[in-house]
Formats: structure tokens, sequence, C-alpha cells
């Protein structure tokens, strides 16, 4: 289908035959040499793995494969690409979204003829290693091992959850960063100027250009699609016969682009966990305003609320505990109506939960006392039962002493008495598990625990 108006970036009155073809703009401003990479100063510091791999110098050991992990739009095909540049390599490309094991062997064959014919090494590129299976990633072992290729394989989850052992234990791991803002106001400034991106025919306003670094967070490909979608919509405004003029992005141009920030977050990787860890810690230290945006990134990333309502529940005895009796209530009420209601007005539930635990007085002291306890019986601490609170209900047991000497709490006249329920070792070692803070309602139970423990045990505390 032809196009109905002049190519957006070409020259005024040149228009291609069969409309723009030319890639992305974000593919067509891929760095051609390690001076065009935006960011990653770390990974491609001189003498790193990486840049050597890049320069083709792989030393006395030869180049090593890499494992790329990083964000979307950090540089891990454009990083793939210079590899492949050096040293006149064959460069192969691979997504792991349509490749199977008959395709990474296909790869492996080519390969050795290239080497036996042409003396060339071969670079695989496999994109989103991710997604191939536990027995796809063992094909590749061979080719790696023999480096019969040099893999250079990226992914966006952490390679130690996606990544077979043998193939990590074989290959380099670079960890990319997303790009600063100052490098992505870099990069966008180089598109409106170089002749393979905008080529001076644009002009991006200041608000507009701090719209396109926010809404691009670190991401370059973002950036750039941005950009590119903003000089659209300010091509749509441009006035009949004004063809000639270098045109004004604005942010209005901008936002009419791109609608919002896309949520940086991974399901079954290492984002799941941090961010999750994130929304914990807020809420236990009492940041309501961090607890509930790490509520709404998780949302608004499609994580399964009953699996926030679950933390929430647990963060309520964890961190709660009995500074507010409460907070349990609240976060097992949450977890049950969650479960009911569904999204998207169980945001508002889970909004209440979080926003009563992170406001609640803090205590771990029932989690640490029960941990003490666990530690102590995993130690092989605490005797026999104390023959007086043994089970008395059955034949023979009134012959073994079991029951004699119990005293029945509710005839005691103050509702407690003296008596041993530790086993004799943790008695006389004055075991003190459970340790009531002075905040909030535990405040008033350390009084009365501490006067339960002397009437009990008979000892001063």
């Amino acid at each position: 289908m032809s196009s109905a108006g002049p190519d957006l970036f070409s020259a005024p009155g040149d228009v291609p035959a069969g409309g723009d073809l030319r890639p992305p703009l974000a593919v067509r401003m891929r760095p051609r040499s390690l001076e065009e990479v935006a960011g990653q100063q770390d990974v491609l510091r001189p003498g790193s793995p990486m840049r050597r791999l890049i320069e083709g110098s792989g030393g006395a050991a030869g180049p090593l494969s890499a494992i790329l992990w990083g964000p979307p739009g950090t540089g891990k095909t454009t990083l793939a690409h210079l590899v492949a540049t050096a040293a006149d390599r064959r460069f192969v490309e691979l997504s792991a979204v349509t490749a199977g094991v008959k395709d990474v062997r296909a790869v492996m064959e080519q390969a050795v003829q290239e080497r036996q014919l042409h003396g060339r090494q071969t670079v695989l590129f496999l994109d989103e290693i991710h997604r191939f299976t536990k027995a796809q990633q063992d094909a590749l072992l061979p080719g790696v091992e023999n480096r019969l290729v040099i893999l250079v394989a990226a992914t966006t989850e952490n390679p130690s959850f996606s990544v077979i052992a043998p193939l990590l234990s074989r290959s380099v791991l670079v960890t990319l960063t997303s790009l600063s803002d100052e490098d992505v106001r870099a990069l966008v400034g180089r598109a409106l100027t170089d002749e393979r991106g905008l080529a001076g025919g644009f002009e991006l306003e200041d608000e507009g250009l701090e719209h396109v670094v926010r809404m691009a967070g670190g991401d370059a490909r973002r950036a750039l699609t941005t950009l590119e979608a903003a000089a659209g919509v300010a091509d749509d405004d441009r006035a009949a016969g004004r063809e000639d003029e270098v045109l004004t992005i604005t942010l209005a141009h901008v936002e009419q682009a791109v609608a919002h920030a896309a949520v940086r977050y991974d399901r079954a990787g290492d984002q799941h966990y941090d961010v999750a860890s994130a929304f914990i810690k807020s809420m236990r230290g009492s940041d309501v305003d961090a607890a509930l945006h790490y509520l709404a990134r998780q949302l608004e990333a499609g994580e399964d609320p009953r699996f926030i309502a679950r933390r929430i529940v647990i963060a309520a005895s964890e961190d709660v505990g009995m500074g507010d009796p409460t907070a349990l209530q609240t976060a097992v009420a949450a977890l049950h109506a969650v479960a009911q209601i569904g999204m998207p007005e169980a945001r508002i539930i889970l909004a209440q939960a979080v926003v009563h635990n992170a406001l609640a007085p803090k205590s771990n002291a029932a989690y640490s006392a029960i941990n003490a306890a666990v530690a102590d019986v995993r130690a092989g601490r605490g005797g026999p039962v104390p023959a007086h609170l043994r089970g008395s209900g059955y034949a023979g047991a009134a012959r073994l002493g079991h029951g004699e000497g119990y005293r029945y709490t509710h005839d005691e006249p103050a509702g407690v008495g003296p008596q041993q329920f530790l086993p004799d070792d943790l008695l006389e070692a004055d075991v003190d598990y459970y340790r009531p803070t002075s905040r909030g309602w535990e405040e008033r139970l350390g009084a009365r625990w501490r006067e339960l423990r002397r009437i009990i045990r008979g000892r001063k505390v």
C-alpha cells in the first residue's frame, strides 16, 4: 500500500516509491562503534571482558561467550552486533521465541563450515534466552564449550533463575544497567541531528525532551520510539506550504505520542522479588507512600492480587504483631475480600490493608519469639514434658503419675498460679522467648507478662 503523504524523515519532496520502508528510528540509530554506545561505562571500560570481546582481543584464553543481562533498551543487541563486527566474524541472530533445537544445530553445522572453509568465527546472538527450555539450552553447550560459536545471549531475567548452570559456567555474565537521564538526553540529541535519524528536520522543546527522558525510564529504545512517534504527531500538525521549515516537537506532541511510562517488572524473576521486597520493607519502615507506590507497581504490572494479599498478611504478624493485633484482622479480611472481588476494585481493599500495616506500631516480638523457640528445639533443648502436664485421659495414665499435682488455672483466685510449664532444662535456663516492646498495644502486655512470669515461675523478672 503506497503512502498518501510525504516521507516523514526524508528531504522535502522526496517520496520513496511504495512508502517509507526504512527501519524504525531505534534500529537506524543503533551504534556502529564503541564510541556511540550510550551508558554502560563500567561494562565497556578498557580491559573488561566485554570490551576485549568487541575489540577482538580474546587473549591467550581466546574469546569468551557472554550472557548479557539487563532491562530492555540497555544495549544488549547493540553489543552483540559490535562483537560480530570484530575480526570479520560471521553474525547469526536467533530469537528464543521462534527458534528451536533444530535451528541451533543448523547454526553449529554452518559455523563448522565457516571455520574450515573461510577461517571465520561465528557469533550467535540468541535473544531472550530465558525462553529456551533446559533441553534447548543444553543443545548450545557443545558449540560453546568447543568454541564453534561465540554465544552472545541476551535476557531481561536474572540468569540465576533462567539459564542452566553449565551454560553460565562457560560464559562471562555481563550485567547492563538502565541508562542515566543524561545518557538518554544525549541519545535523543544525536537522533535529532544524525543523518540516520531525523537529520535536523526537527527540534525538540526542553519540556518535550524532559518528558521523553521521563517516559523512557532508562530505556534507549523507548526513548527513540517516543521521539519518532512525537515527530510523527508534529508532522501531522505541519501547516500546508511549510514543508521546508524545521518542525518543533512540543510537550503536547510528546504527550499525544505516549500515554504513560512502561512498568518495568517481571513476574517470574528478580524484579518480582525486588519489588515485593521493597513493598514489604516500606510497610515495615512505616513509609505509607512508598508502600502504596510498590503496591501500584505490582498491580499495574499484572501481579496476582492474591499474592500481594498474602504478603500483607505475613507482614501483619511478622512486623506489626502485637503492636496492633487488629492489623492481622484487616489483612486476613483483605485476603478473603480480594479473592471474592478481584481487580480492579481489589486495589482499594489492598490499599486499606497496606495503609493499616504501614501506620501501625511495629513489633516483631512474636516473630522473634517463635524463631528463638524453634532454634532451641532444633538444638535439642527441652527435656520431657513435666509429668503433671501430661495427658491423663487414658487407661494407665494415673498409674504413671500423669496429671498428678496439676493446678487448674480457673481455680486460682487470680486466674493464674505458680506452676512449672517448661521442661526442666529450659526452666533452669529461665528462657525468655517473648519480649514485648513498648510500642502500641504491646506496651500494656509488657507489664502483664512480667507479672505473670513472676507468679508462674516464682521469680522476680
